[in-house]
């Protein structure tokens, strides 16, 4: 089965093969969580939702979720097991364990890690010659589920074929770009850039896709920004993501996108001049 799951990668280096199996253990993880009935609760999101059910061209990491609504006593322990018993099934031995948080103030995102081991970093694959690839470091994968989450988004149910035929509650598009658009005006990196945020509003853009103001309006308020706005229209929004891009090393975000594309080229316009003139193709959903 992983094999065939590997047949539709094309794999030339040990990275490859890595961003590979990260991303069929995350179709097993989904997988999992829907024999669980997880889905029935919550609803998938974020860069790794883009890339498996809209086809973002870039690698994600994490596995990130929202409840339908507020449970403050949510808990994602009752499902490691269905996600365990499912890579059990195709033969890899995981564990999943809760995440120790480092600080004594209470958030709203739950968070577990399921990583591999050494079983998954043997896995052959087999094409026109026999090739191994190496893993130097086991892989691991990171949920968080955010058991308040704003309001004001919709969702649909997408159909995964790996490693079954099964069905993902998950985010509509302008909801995801409102998620987005959120994170990069808000969401504080320290010193860091994260390009891959801004690698996905590049192609939220070029795909013609609207943002729901809504949406990210809720998740601003739930953040303490814009406090003061009760409604927002596209001038306003575009107006704060060509203040934010003002403030951004370009540079330092295509570094940081690097090992998530397999096209460098594309990053050649990247620039503050490039992202204002995207910002001014952007689109408010009705």
């Amino acid at each position: 089965m992983i094999e065939t799951m590997l047949t539709r990668y094309s794999i030339k280096n040990d990275n490859d093969y890595r961003q590979a199996l990260r991303e069929i253990m995350q179709e097993i993880a989904l997988a999992g969580l829907y024999r669980g009935n997880f889905f029935k609760k919550a609803a998938f999101y974020g860069g790794t939702a883009l890339r498996i059910f809209y086809k973002l061209d870039r690698f994600s990491e994490d596995l990130d979720f929202s409840l339908l609504k507020s449970d403050p006593d949510f808990s994602l322990t009752p499902y490691f097991n269905a996600i365990e018993k499912e890579f059990r099934a195709l033969g890899i031995n995981i564990s999943v364990t809760s995440k120790v948080k480092k600080t004594k103030t209470k958030t709203a995102i739950e968070s577990a890690f399921l990583k591999s081991t050494s079983s998954i970093h043997i896995l052959e694959l087999q094409g026109t010659d026999l090739q191994q690839w190496k893993i130097s470091k086991p892989l691991k994968i990171k949920f968080e589920v955010d058991t308040d989450p704003p309001q004001g988004f919709s969702t649909e149910e997408k159909l995964l074929l790996h490693p079954f035929s099964f069905y993902v509650k998950c985010y509509q598009t302008s909801d995801l770009f409102a998620g987005k658009l959120h994170a990069l005006l808000y969401r504080s990196w320290k010193n860091r850039v994260k390009g891959r945020d801004w690698y996905d509003f590049e192609w939220y853009i070029r795909k013609g896709y609207p943002v729901n103001p809504h949406h990210f309006l809720e998740r601003a308020h739930q953040s303490g920004e814009l406090l003061d706005k009760k409604s927002l229209v596209l001038d306003e929004l575009q107006g704060l993501l060509v203040e934010r891009i003002k403030t951004i090393n370009f540079k330092q975000a295509k570094d940081d996108v690097l090992p998530f594309i397999k096209n460098n080229q594309v990053l050649e316009l990247w620039s503050q001049e490039y992202f204002k003139d995207l910002v001014m193709q952007l689109a408010a959903s009705d």
